[in-house]
């Protein structure tokens, strides 16, 4: 059913949101809203133009038979800026020291509109490199993987630290733990990573960098190649980390557990 131009509009931003990093043949619009291709590739200039003008996202037109549009979701750095000294200023709130020096990021990491956010966010900072698939391991990174995987319209795997027969057969590694300098044990199964795929590694919260290093250890035993390391927050550690090459959106800088204070700035996100 042909529909108004301005309908055709609010229903053509909403799909190509829903869909980032697909592509989208002018075909398709063309037979949604029986309209000519002339006038599709007119609104697709309007969408293109607000979504640069507003910090949205890009819209890449691919020339050709086989050509149409993909939609880039992105994040501008100021917004991004703005957004974690945001973050940072509610992590160091009092209340959430834990005994042991531990910081409580639970109840941030439950809210659907930060998670977008930080999807975003993270998302952004990998836009010009090919990713095949978001690693985490469970739990609290799983949240932040499923964001960060919408925005690059990719799978998101998890890495678990006991087996599980729903898994099937798996592969695991042995790793130090950076910051206890314990032995551990981490396993993925053998059906949710293809070889030779390219593979970001997210995480809320790093220490020494032990998890980060087994998940690293991974994805070389399944033939993959690493893409980057990005961690919600990182803490000041002692000693040398068993990762060096990662982004972080937040970063502890201090912790006093006998004045109950905690002190979060935002992390080397924007560094070069």
């Amino acid at each position: 059913m042909k529909v108004r131009r301005s309908e055709r509009l609010i229903d053509m931003t909403h799909y190509l949101l829903d869909h980032p990093h697909e592509l989208i043949p002018l075909t398709f619009f063309a037979k949604r809203y029986e309209s000519a291709k002339s006038s599709i590739s007119e609104d697709l200039a309007i969408a293109k133009k607000t979504f640069k003008k507003r910090g949205t996202g890009i819209l890449e037109t691919i020339p050709g038979a086989a050509g149409g549009v993909v939609f880039i979701p992105e994040i501008s750095p100021e917004e991004a800026k703005r957004y974690i000294e945001s973050l940072a200023a509610r992590l160091s709130e009092q209340d959430r020291l834990l005994p042991g020096g531990y910081v409580y990021l639970s109840d941030l990491l439950g809210e659907p509109d930060l998670l977008r956010q930080v999807g975003r966010i993270i998302a952004s900072k990998y836009l010009g490199q090919k990713i095949d698939a978001v690693m985490t391991v469970a739990t609290k990174g799983v949240p932040i993987a499923q964001a960060v995987s919408y925005y690059l319209n990719v799978p998101f795997v998890i890495v678990r630290r006991d087996s599980k027969i729903t898994e099937g057969s798996t592969v695991s590694v042995n790793y130090v733990s950076g910051s206890s300098e314990r032995i551990e044990k981490m396993e993925l199964s053998k059906r949710s990573l293809k070889r030779g795929s390219r593979v970001l590694v997210v995480d809320d919260f790093m220490k020494g960098g032990g998890t980060i290093n087994g998940m690293q250890s991974l994805i070389e035993e399944f033939e993959c190649d690493l893409v980057g390391v990005t961690v919600f927050a990182e803490a000041k550690f002692k000693g040398k980390r068993a990762v060096n090459d990662y982004t972080s959106l937040l970063f502890v800088e201090d912790v006093d557990t006998q004045t109950k204070t905690i002190s979060v700035v935002p992390g080397n996100y924007f560094d070069e």
